[in-house]
């Protein structure tokens, strides 16, 4: 008669990004879960980079009485974010806080909703209905770019998006391509595409919401575009909002409040059992939030403090250079990642192909200093201005 009743609330974790509009379209996920669950508190947070941070909204809902939160990654793919990072900083939070229930669910992965979301977003770049939308599209090519990691299970999710997405529209042909540290990379991919004549092409970002990585996709669509002004590019927007993704959310809170997980080993117990037999180095920075503002100085002052001996080589040359690497040395000083070690990191159409576009990656820290030096001569050697698939 007097046991105390659990008072519940929602915990989204994000991953975080220096781009305040990420932020901001981050939180209207919360907003949109607020409309499905009115009466329970729902906060939000991030592993880096931003505020709040995943402790800050923690902190908030054990300030409003709960004591029992189901906390959902606001990932798409379950790589190693959503296994190890996530997991880490909710077990340890769950630790210092006596009483504190925390369960947590899964990644969105490829349910219903979100695929239909994705063609949504298609369709509306194309001016079509989505509720009405054509038998076909036989003369339209779809390019789908994924987030890419070092994980190949989440790679392959996104590559198998593609292929349900060409049959459910009707695309007469589909294929991949990625903006992170697998291959083929979204330019040099591109490229490659192009090769098979179709003259117009849909390139559809499957990400959640904007940042640096979706200007960088849009800037790599222009750049390969003005190369071939008899191919019209389409580029369609991300997924933000969308109230089949708000969907989906509610979906994974349920699972968690209703225990209909699958069967399978979920995130949480994969992290404990990973965690016990010593197969996962966690990285306790995350979730520890530092001002954007100082990281920037930070990440700037580490960019020069020991690079003056390039300043005499072409721009190309230091900025490729600098760039890779002083991110083999900067994120501890900034906000360190945990990205596993991607074994293909020397493959020819991938993030090499990166190199020399003015581009910077947390993942070029795993470049080694050979494959380096290959790229700034080949820059160096004329290939400025074609880095982009390394035309000779």
């Amino acid at each position: 008669m007097n046991a105390k009743v659990a008072k519940k609330g929602i915990m989204v974790c994000g991953h975080g990004s220096r781009d305040k509009d990420a932020e901001m379209e981050f939180g209207l996920v919360a907003q949109g879960l607020k409309k499905r669950f009115p009466d329970m508190p729902i906060e939000y947070g991030f592993l880096e980079y931003s505020a709040p941070n995943i402790h800050m909204g923690l902190n908030s809902l054990i300030a409003q009485g709960v004591d029992h939160i189901y906390a959902v990654p606001g990932m798409l793919f379950a790589a190693t974010h959503a296994k190890n990072d996530i997991p880490s900083v909710l077990t340890t939070f769950e630790d210092q806080n006596a009483g504190l229930n925390v369960s947590y669910g899964q990644e969105l992965g490829l349910q219903k909703p979100m695929i239909e979301a994705f063609q949504a977003r298609i369709y509306e770049s194309l001016g079509l209905d989505a509720s009405n939308p054509p038998a076909e599209l036989y003369d339209t090519m779809l390019v789908v770019v994924g987030r890419g990691t070092s994980d190949s299970e989440a790679n392959a999710e996104a590559a198998k998006l593609t292929r349900i997405v060409s049959e459910n529209m009707g695309f007469g042909w589909a294929d991949t391509v990625y903006s992170g540290v697998t291959y083929p990379s979204v330019g040099v991919g591109l490229e490659k595409l192009l090769k098979l004549g179709y003259k117009r092409i849909v390139v559809a970002p499957y990400f959640l919401f904007t940042g640096r990585l979706i200007k960088r996709i849009y800037g790599y669509i222009d750049k390969v575009a003005s190369e071939n002004p008899g191919v019209e590019f389409i580029k369609a927007g991300y997924l933000r909002d969308h109230e089949k993704v708000i969907d989906a959310f509610e979906f994974r809170v349920r699972e968690i409040m209703e225990n209909k997980q699958s069967n399978d080993e979920n995130l949480m117990d994969t992290f404990k059992r990973r965690l016990a037999a010593g197969e996962i180095d966690v990285h306790h920075h995350h979730a520890e939030y530092q001002d954007p503002a100082l990281a920037e100085k930070a990440h700037t002052h580490d960019h020069s403090h020991d690079h003056s001996h390039e300043h005499s080589h072409s721009h190309s040359h230091s900025h490729a250079d600098n760039h890779a690497n002083s991110h083999a040395h900067s994120h501890d000083n900034v906000e360190p990642h945990s990205h596993g070690v991607y074994k293909h990191i020397w493959h020819p159409l991938g993030p090499r192909t990166m190199i020399g576009e003015g581009i910077c990656n947390c993942f070029m820290s795993q470049f080694p200093k050979e494959l380096l030096d290959e790229e700034i001569e080949r820059i160096n050697n004329g290939v400025q201005g074609e880095a982009l698939a390394h035309r000779k």
